[in-house]
């Protein structure tokens, strides 16, 4: 029975034609009301002919006040103080239409008829509105306890959990009841949000969970602390609550996802610092009313550059890549999320100079962003030669035909493994450093930056990918070393640092983020194997295998010679770079030393790479520096 009335209350056409009959009979009542109130229940005649002759005009013109103030097409279930003030101003016009008509045809009320009249069509109507909604809250939840009902926990008890408590009402297939809210907050404590109790801090969540039979927690809290988000988390998963999350303000300002999104917690919501909030208004300057290059465009980085550059208005934006699958996947992903973007997906390499111009002079290129690279560090150990063409080579290529082509700004997608680099990824990575640095002091137009970063959440290849697979198949999870640490980072922080880095650039930099303490990848995998509903090393085992060929124990930020007090801003530093002739060879030397230990192959593309580099050293001692060297 409950079932059928819910499916009725679902159609629009019912609902409508329900209420316009029940205001036809409120407005009749509100008033033959108004004068029974007047008169005391003794209504002269003369004023009884008037009120039945005006009933059905008087009728018609405040249904027409009620149309025309939407009062038909609202989700009443949903209603709240703008549905009250519609209730109001529609009453209010119908009042004023029915002065207008009985003066009209000379059939005077007593103003108090047309002040109680329009009293008791707000009370009439208003009431009838919230008996709806009271119906339609109390139909849904008889149905999410007629499925597998399940109590939860909203940890939070500001807007975010209010709008998250009606989510679950409004949607029972969920099968999700709100019971009790925990909030740090000491003044919510004994109060109610639409209902339900806020009992205490979250340091309750144990007992209240076992007082109220809660099998889960939802974080409601987009704004708190990660390291609040992290100790909320360990007390639910020390006593083995499911904890969900609505999505973080990032993507509830930006529109990707709205309270209704709930999920579970990821690992990227207890990183050891705060998310960068990167202050990157200044991107509009630079990329309004441009063609955007972004190459690597199909992968972590690059797709993440295409979707928040696409936010600031774009002329264009060209999407390059080697893999002809990850661009398809884009372009369908562009033309079901952002239908109105103007983009093009071109299929081809870094390495091909010739491509690279084609495109440059075919579509105006104007700001390029340079995410294609070979990332994978034991990997590239083993085909050092093949890194250098693609991170060195590609990177050189793509460089000179911006410069050649007027390309206004060139942004680098560096890594923190270019820092003192112990492996061909990080040696090729910084290579490709020293070329934008040098290529800065030769091009009189073109602005060439770096933006170097540590491990990036989600990624292609990247660690958590990894563990979650392990953990899937039941594990063991295997970890390098039980003190391995790493910077992290996720991918929407890396491209506004980026963003952000391309509105700050003035030539030559190296931006660095700040990203707070580096994180223990065997806390990391603990985490992750509770987050799953496991407990490490009972549930799942943890494997240590040896760092892997090329591996540091600990990563770094910064060179010797670079100041890490350079601030740009809050979050982001601008390392100081070595403007030396002599010191850039020195390094340059060095590095090709030690890939050419690692690989004696990589002599071949290092050699067509040096004819290059010394031609544009010896530019560089013959004019006056132009890097940058506070």
């Amino acid at each position: 029975m409950s079932e059928r009335l819910s499916k009725l209350g679902k159609n629009k056409y019912v609902v409508k034609g329900l209420m316009l009959i029940l205001d036809v009979f409120l407005v009749c009542f509100a008033l033959y009301s108004s004068f029974w109130l007047r008169f005391e229940g003794q209504i002269p005649q003369q004023y009884l002919d008037y009120m039945l002759s005006s009933l059905i005009p008087v009728c018609l013109l405040s249904l027409a006040s009620f149309g025309v103030f939407n009062m038909y097409n609202r989700a009443w279930r949903f209603a709240s103080i703008d549905a009250l003030l519609a209730t109001v101003e529609s009453a209010f016009v119908s009042v004023l239409l029915t002065i207008a008509f009985t003066y009209m045809f000379n059939m005077h009320f007593p103003r108090s008829v047309y002040i109680l009249f329009f009293v008791l069509t707000v009370v009439f109507v208003g009431s009838s509105r919230l008996f709806y909604r009271i119906i339609a809250d109390s139909l849904r939840l008889r149905l999410s306890s007629e499925g597998d009902r399940r109590n939860v926990i909203i940890a939070g008890g500001g807007q975010a959990g209010a709008l998250t408590i009606r989510e679950l009402r409004a949607n029972p297939k969920l099968n999700m009841v709100p019971v009790a809210i925990v909030d740090d907050d000491p003044n919510k404590t004994g109060t109610r949000v639409l209902g339900v109790p806020v009992v205490g801090k979250p340091e309750l969540i144990p007992s209240v969970a076992k007082k109220k039979s809660a099998s889960g927690v939802i974080i409601a809290m987009p704004s708190a602390p990660r390291s609040r988000v992290r100790e909320i988390v360990e007390i639910c998963t020390s006593v083995g609550l499911r904890v969900k999350t609505i999505p973080s303000l990032y993507d509830l300002i930006t529109g990707r996802a709205n309270v209704s999104n709930v999920r579970d917690i990821q690992i990227e919501d207890l990183l050891g610092r705060e998310p960068v909030k990167a202050v990157i208004e200044d991107a509009a300057s630079y990329l309004r009313k441009k063609v955007v290059l972004v190459t690597g465009a199909a992968g972590s980085i690059g797709s993440e550059l295409v979707m928040q550059v696409a936010q600031y208005d774009p002329e264009l934006i060209v999407l390059l890549d080697i893999s002809e699958n990850g661009l398809f996947d884009m372009e369908h992903k562009l033309k079901r999320e952002i239908p109105q973007l103007r983009f093009v997906t071109v299929v081809g390499s870094v390495r091909d100079a010739d491509r690279i111009n084609e495109i440059m002079v075919r579509y105006g290129v104007q700001v390029v962003f340079h995410a294609a690279a070979h990332k994978h560090v034991p990997l590239m150990e083993s085909n050092a030669a093949e890194a250098i063409k693609n991170n060195v080579l590609g990177t050189l290529n793509t460089c000179k035909v911006a410069a050649t082509n007027g390309v206004e700004r060139f942004i680098l997608i560096s890594t923190d493994k270019a820092v003192k680099p112990k492996n061909v990824m990080g040696a090729s990575k910084r290579l490709a450093e020293l070329i934008i640095q040098l290529m800065n002091q030769q091009s009189d137009y073109t602005v060439f930056t770096a933006v170097r970063f540590g491990n990036v959440l989600g990624s292609a290849g990247s660690v958590v990918p990894v563990f979650k697979k392990q953990i899937e198949m039941g594990g063991p999870v295997t970890v390098t070393h039980p003190e391995a640490t790493r910077y992290f980072m996720t991918i929407p922080e890396a491209v506004q640092l980026v963003l952000e880095a391309g509105a700050l650039a003035k030539g030559g930099e190296v931006f660095v983020l700040d990203m707070g303490e580096p994180v223990s990848v065997l806390s990391l995998a603990e985490n992750m194997i509770r987050l799953s509903g496991f407990e490490p090393y009972k549930d799942i085992e943890i494997v240590f295998t040896g760092l892997r060929p090329g591996e540091k124990l600990h990563e770094e930020l910064f060179e010797e010679k670079e100041d890490p007090a350079l601030r740009e801003t809050e979050k982001i530093y601008r390392a100081k770079l070595v403007s030396d002739p002599e010191a850039i060879e020195s390094e340059y030397i060095r590095l090709k030393e030690m890939l050419i230990k690692i690989d004696p192959q990589t002599l071949v593309p290092l050699t067509e790479f040096e004819k290059w580099f010394y031609q544009a050293l010896e530019m560089v001692k013959a004019s006056v520096p132009r890097a940058v060297d506070n």
